[in-house]
């Protein structure tokens, strides 16, 4: 039962983001989607390395 609640509350989740740039397409603002997509990607760079093993490798990509 908790499995399909999970589900579902995804699945949602995801319909938002593909309802976003189907927005995002149909307002000809298609150019935005990759500015987006780095910023996502820069805030999970952010998330997954709080930690002090990974520092000096993030050093190196700036």
């Amino acid at each position: 039962m908790k499995i399909k609640n999970w589900l579902r509350k995804e699945s949602s989740k995801l319909a938002t983001v593909r309802e976003f740039f189907a927005f995002l397409w149909q307002n000809k603002l298609w150019w935005m989607a990759p500015m987006i997509l780095i910023f996502l990607l820069l805030g999970l760079l952010i998330i997954f390395t709080q930690s002090a093993a990974v520092v000096p490798f993030i050093y190196a990509l700036f």
